[in-house]
């Protein structure tokens, strides 16, 4: 039998280049390799924007279209959105009972995002909690492996903890170790040089317009050593650059060649790399266009997806509840 991938998206916006090279394009990849299980998280969504409730029902539209014009394909891999399949609260609630407090304040992303969010209030039971939801959303399906960045590490390591302790508690060894799958590209940073996110206001999304994306590009953080045209540059130091290696590897040697030896200043070189993103997104927004003609294959697809993801969450329940009563 193949092995189990799980990966979710929660869908707060439009998706990003970050989503791209960070989940997606490693999600393709996989569908040929494992059996694959992608989930559009509306109640992890909710646990950070509860105040714009109303926003998540058509950001997961919007997340769906995204996933297959791209090329998730549902013939492949089960594509669903994780409130039509209920079981996955009622473990959260199961895996709550068993895991330290210490475990969640010691989350480096959920110390980061207080930090860095003031535009609303995160200091809730439910967003401190959201590492048990997303084991439980691992779990349910017994997963083997999921796919994600690096800055996603401590709560694939907290889900095993949280497995481990179930099997010991119960003397059970019903949940699998699931490891990491990290993409190529792992970390995207934004427009800014920080972590590209919808709540830093620094992407650049698979639905801009060609002339929003070349603004976008125009406005990014460069060398912060090189001060004129005639200054070397330093590639490594430089956020654009990473860019190149992400979309236009090929072109990437000669990016280097000419940033350093002062051959073309970064006001041209951003111009060259939105011609190369345009080349990314095009197809994209080609493919997203024409499906759009369609709205209704995209529920059905949603529905058929939770309905396949339900009967492999019900017999996860059912043994849970046998071991626990």
């Amino acid at each position: 039998m193949r092995k189990v991938v799980f990966s979710g998206m929660r869908p707060t916006g439009k998706l990003h280049l970050g989503h791209l090279v960070g989940a997606i394009q490693n999600w393709i990849d996989l569908q040929t390799q494992y059996d694959c299980i992608f989930s559009i998280v509306d109640w992890h969504a909710l646990m950070g924007e509860y105040e714009q409730s109303k926003q998540i029902s058509e950001n997961i539209f919007d997340m769906a279209l995204d996933w297959l014009a791209c090329g998730i394909d549902p013939e492949k891999s089960i594509v669903f959105v994780q409130s039509m399949v209920p079981e996955h609260l009622e473990l959260c609630m199961i895996l709550s009972c068993i895991t330290p407090l210490g475990w969640l304040e010691r989350n480096p992303t959920y110390k980061e995002q207080l930090r860095e969010i003031t535009t609303r209030d995160l200091q809730t039971y439910a967003f401190l909690g959201y590492p048990v939801l997303q084991a439980a959303d691992i779990l349910l399906y017994k997963a083997n492996a999921i796919p994600i960045g690096e800055d996603q590490l401590p709560h694939i390591e907290l889900t095993r903890e949280i497995a481990r302790k179930f099997n010991f508690l119960y003397k059970k060894d019903l949940f699998p170790d699931c490891e990491a799958i990290l993409t190529k590209t792992p970390r995207l940073l934004g427009l800014d040089g920080r972590k590209m996110s919808k709540s830093y206001q620094n992407t650049i999304n698979l639905s801009d317009s060609e002339a929003d994306m070349q603004k976008k590009v125009q406005s990014m953080f460069t060398d912060p050593r090189r001060l004129k045209v005639a200054d070397p540059g330093h590639p490594d130091e430089c956020n654009v650059y990473s860019y190149y290696q992400a979309f236009a590897a090929d072109q990437s040697p000669d990016v280097y060649n000419w940033c350093t030896m002062a051959q073309k200043g970064c006001t041209e070189c951003k111009k060259i790399l939105a011609g190369q993103l345009l080349k990314t997104l095009l197809p994209i927004q080609e493919k997203r266009k024409k499906m759009l003609g369609d709205k209704n294959r995209i529920h059905d697809i949603l529905l058929e997806g939770a309905q396949k993801a339900r009967r492999i969450a019900q017999k996860t329940m059912n043994e849970v509840k046998s071991i626990l009563f």
